[in-house]
């Protein structure tokens, strides 16, 4: 059960291109917007940081950077996110359902290329505390991708690394399709929605 009482989408009218934004991009409005909402400027902020580094095509591909950011969420045990990321990589992005339960698998099955790898080291390492990338994973981002590229994927492991932190401490609540999504697709692989589904 979410510790602090989130606004009403109907009592913050000024906020609705942010909730109208979220409702297109991702067919639903995150809970932790309508806690972030009670600071408005914090909730502005976050949503233009989020729309720069996973809301608009860059140099490197978005399913990969949502499977960044679904490690990293992983690696931090933060349930709400790793359902949010996992579920958005696979019904936003197209990113199979096997493929995403398999992120565990990653440095042994066949559904992930060397690339995909590099990355997925790397946000495991990055949402392990204390951080765990080392330069020798630095390196081998670097076989496959330019700098420009590296600033993205990085961007979107630590976008998520907040996220974490935030959804954690506030214990979201999950929404209905990451909740199914998360309940159907990765609990084989040790997932539970825990704290985010009021009454556990």
């Amino acid at each position: 059960m979410a510790r602090v009482e989130p606004i009403r989408r109907e009592d913050v009218p000024d906020l609705e291109d942010i909730f109208s934004r979220a409702e297109q991009a991702l067919g639903f409005v995150p809970n932790s917007f309508f806690a972030m909402g009670r600071s408005p400027g914090i909730l502005r902020a976050f949503t233009r940081l989020a729309r720069e580094v996973i809301g608009v095509p860059g140099k490197a591909p978005l399913p990969l950077k949502r499977m960044a950011g679904y490690m990293a969420s992983r690696s931090a045990g933060c349930m709400y996110c790793s359902s949010h990321t996992a579920e958005t990589a696979s019904v936003v992005d197209g990113v199979p359902p096997e493929k995403v339960a398999a992120i565990w698998e990653y440095e042994t099955s066949d559904l992930f290329d060397d690339a995909e790898r590099a990355v997925l080291r790397m946000a495991q390492g990055a949402g392990a505390s204390p951080n765990a990338v080392s330069d020798e994973d630095m390196q081998e981002l670097h076989r496959y991708f330019d700098d420009d590229q590296i600033v993205e994927l990085v961007a979107a492991v630590c976008l998520f690394g907040w996220l974490n932190r935030w959804n954690d401490t506030m214990a979201t609540d999950l929404e209905p399709r990451p909740l199914e999504f998360g309940l159907s697709n990765l609990s084989d692989s040790g997932w539970v929605p825990g704290k985010h589904v009021a009454g556990d």
